[in-house]
């Protein structure tokens, strides 16, 4: 904060020094006057002497206009350059209380409505918390400064899980999801927290709670997770098995904690056996998207091309995010071609091909390899992910 009060400061001399600038120049023209007045006051001796002569008959009247001639001269002479004095009405007191009232009011707005708070936390923040208690005693500082922000709550709720402070935690997801709406991620943090801050019972609320948020996203991971623990809990062993299932699907590989998921599943599995049940086999998962697309060249156009340019075929949703789902990269040598795109093919693992129900192909030549952009394009029109009859696209227009 010592380089904020510093630059504050400054500003506050250069505030000041507009406010005592009047009074100084004031103190400069009350010096021009009297030297001014002492002029007209040797003007005023030196023609009394020219008439005082004059009356003696030392002088006749052409002297006596030439000596106050030169007089008046004089008196031009030495009040020359000096400034026609300013009228104020302010007076000297007012600016000098005006600079003692700027900077105490100034400083006592800021302190009430300025955002010195903020500008600590920020500087707190650039610094790594030395423990989790530091990082949650900045959150708590972050959110009551700032009690609108959706993203500092939500990381205080995760904070508070990590603690063990699970009734917190509910509290502060709730806060999440009146401002940043009813996601289904944010429901799935409020329902474990309340479930664990009802000593792991549960209730209608966290039913209702997961209800929601798998009705909007059926494979929203906290949520699959939390019935899990709850059929475990309540000997459900089958429900279990099937929701841990299905997490399992959305995990990817390299994710830690598939093994702990994998061994509550085999727990889940013991226990069923023991108590003279049988394990159901998990569905079949669902195949996923695979497009055939047979991709060529206008005929008109193959003079227009070189063979190195670089052909792009991709499938993006038709309604959704613009990055490509599924793309390959050939040239135009390689044309006439047919290929596959399928999630083996997704750009993203988030961004899958079966993950959106509407795509439209496109193919593009471009003579600078850039799939964005380039000189000749070809699109289909707008089909289900789940097509299985192959495509024809024919790349024939100008890329605009």
């Amino acid at each position: 904060m010592i380089d904020f009060w510093l630059a504050a400061g400054l500003l506050l001399l250069v505030a000041l020094s507009f406010l005592l600038i009047p009074v100084l120049r004031g103190r400069r023209a009350q010096l021009e006057e009297d030297r001014t007045a002492l002029n007209v006051a040797l003007y005023q001796e030196r023609v009394a002497e020219l008439q005082t002569q004059q009356e003696e008959g030392v002088l006749d009247t052409a002297q006596m206009d030439t000596g106050r001639a030169e007089a008046a001269r004089e008196l031009l002479a030495d009040t020359e350059g000096v400034e026609a004095p300013r009228v104020s009405r302010l007076g000297k007191p007012l600016p000098l209380l005006a600079a003692i009232l700027v900077p105490v009011l100034g400083l006592g707005l800021y302190l009430h409505f300025g955002a010195s708070d903020k500008v600590e936390l920020t500087r707190e923040f650039s610094q790594a918390p030395q423990s989790m208690e530091e990082m949650t005693r900045r959150l708590e500082r972050a959110v009551a400064a700032q009690p609108d922000s959706a993203e500092g709550l939500y990381f205080l709720g995760r904070t508070y899980m990590a603690q063990d402070r699970p009734a917190d935690a509910a509290k502060v997801f709730e806060r999440t999801v009146n401002l940043a709406g009813r996601q289904p991620e944010l429901l799935g943090q409020w329902a474990q927290a309340q479930y664990f801050a009802d000593g792991k019972k549960w209730s209608d609320k966290v039913q209702a709670l997961t209800d929601e948020a798998l009705k909007a996203d059926p494979k929203e991971v906290t949520s699959l997770g939390l019935l899990g623990i709850a059929a475990f809990e309540s000997e459900r062993y089958q429900d279990a098995i099937d929701y841990w299932n299905r997490l399992l699907t959305q995990l990817p590989p390299e994710d830690n904690s598939r093994a702990a998921l994998q061994g509550g599943i085999a727990r889940a599995s013991e226990k069923l056996e023991a108590s003279g049940g049988k394990v159901a086999q998990a569905p079949a998962a669902k195949a996923g998207a695979l497009l055939k697309v047979s991709v060529d060249l206008a005929p008109e156009l193959r003079a227009k091309v070189q063979p190195g340019d670089s052909v792009f075929i991709f499938a993006r949703a038709t309604s959704g995010p613009p990055a490509p789902l599924a793309a390959k990269r050939l040239t135009v040598a390689d044309l006439p071609v047919t290929v596959e795109l399928g999630d083996a093919d997704a750009m993203m693992p988030q961004l899958k091909l079966s993950n959106f129900p509407e795509v439209q192909l496109v193919a593009r030549v471009s003579r600078a390899g850039q799939p964005t952009a380039g000189e000749w394009i070809g699109r289909s029109q707008p089909l289900a992910s789940s097509t299985t009859a192959p495509q024809t696209l024919t790349i024939d227009s100008p890329d605009q």
